[in-house]
């Protein structure tokens, strides 16, 4: 039972504070708002009448990627905002939150859209929209709270899509260096998996049984942006290499998009790109950023095919960047083969990190992958 002098409630029925203590209690600071919302650790920004952008948290700045004095100050014209449904249909002014509120005075809650960042990327959002009014009962202001929901929007396309798309593009001989030019039988070249580093640069892994070992790492290293190469393994002739590169491939284009490379084919006049990507995404993603590297190069074969991967998705968002990265490098540069073709030394030092460093990222990794393989629902263990 709650004291009348405290305050609170008795017996169901609310107790008023006693006077004195109410007049005791510490004024809050005039500034704390603002500290509030300075503090805050959420995407926020706050409007006004003329529709300029008069504060905003440091969290909203990143999460549009915008730097915070570019933010602050900024008019809000929706037309400059490019907001789309999921179906890819602009967002019509009229609709948008902000426009709602300012003409409705009433708030907006859970509207989910994309946009379209300044740096290119596309972004999903949840975003919370409320009025704040002035003496008189007009809106003055529109706060915004928004929430980036990218992942989570990834993830049910993920559980709901259950094909991938095979795709295959074709460049000229040009795209890879002479010492990898043939004149009579193609040279196919199976890639493994692309990881991407802390540094931005990315290890490829690669096996072909069509190239000497001594050939393959020397072919390799001379493609202008592999920095070096390594043998990791020649069995039965089939020989596996480790690449590293200074900067992104078109192998690592499959891999950006959800999906993963598949092989390269070497013929006499031309090169073949094979890959996969998730079912959901548009070839033509791919294919722009194919043609970064190789701008001849087009879409000469797809495929839709049946290949559920429920554990290996959930598995991957369970997982952290950087420990799904290791667990990549040490799966597919042999960590974990007898003999090893590669020490817990040589992974750490690609990652930049001491050994316990990456260890550490490689155990937590592993119990993960054993915990949604062993505990019901992937529960964690008691």
């Amino acid at each position: 039972m709650t004291d009348s002098s405290a305050g609170g409630f008795r017996d169901g029925e609310p107790v008023e504070r006693d006077s004195d203590e109410s007049e005791s209690r510490r004024p809050l600071p005039a500034d704390l708002a603002r500290r509030f919302f300075d503090a805050c650790p959420v995407s926020a920004v706050l409007i006004d009448a003329t529709g300029e952008i008069v504060h905003a948290t440091d969290r909203a700045a990143e999460t549009l990627g915008l730097a915070h004095e570019d933010l602050v100050g900024r008019p809000y014209d929706p037309s400059e905002w490019g907001l789309y449904y999921d179906d890819g249909t602009p967002v019509p002014v009229d609709d948008h939150p902000v426009t709602r509120v300012f003409e409705t005075g009433e708030p907006v809650v859970g509207f989910e859209h994309w946009i379209e960042r300044t740096d290119g990327g596309e972004r999903w959002f949840s975003s919370n929209a409320a009025p704040l009014f002035d003496e008189d009962g007009t809106v003055e202001y529109v706060a915004i709270a928004f929430e980036d929901v990218t992942a989570l929007k990834r993830g049910e396309k993920r559980l709901t899509s259950d094909h991938v798309r095979l795709l295959e593009f074709r460049a000229d001989e040009s795209a890879v260096p002479p010492s990898l030019r043939v004149e009579d039988e193609p040279t196919w070249i199976d890639i493994d998996s692309v990881v991407s580093l802390p540094d931005g640069t990315t290890v490829q892994y690669m096996g072909t049984a069509d190239l000497t070992a001594s050939d393959f790492v020397t072919a390799t290293e001379e493609v202008p942006h592999y920095l070096d190469a390594r043998l990791l393994s020649s069995v039965d002739g089939y020989n596996r290499i480790e690449a590293h590169s200074e900067s992104e491939t078109v192998a690592h284009v499959f891999s950006a998009l959800g999906g993963r490379p598949r092989e390269i084919v070497i013929a006499s006049d031309e090169v073949r790109f094979r890959g996969e990507l998730p079912g959901d995404v548009d070839h033509r993603q791919a294919g722009d950023e194919i043609r970064r590297f190789h701008p001849d190069a087009e879409l000469v074969a797809e495929t839709l095919v049946y290949s559920p991967q429920l554990l290996s998705d959930i598995v991957a968002d369970a997982l952290t960047d950087r420990q799904l990265a290791a667990l990549d490098a040490a799966y597919f540069s042999g960590y974990f083969a007898t003999p090893r073709t590669s020490t817990g030394d040589e992974l750490a030092d690609r990652f930049g990190v001491t050994r316990q460093t990456f260890n550490q990222h490689l155990r937590k990794a592993e119990q993960t992958v054993f915990q949604h393989l062993f505990e019901k629902s992937g529960a964690e263990g008691h």
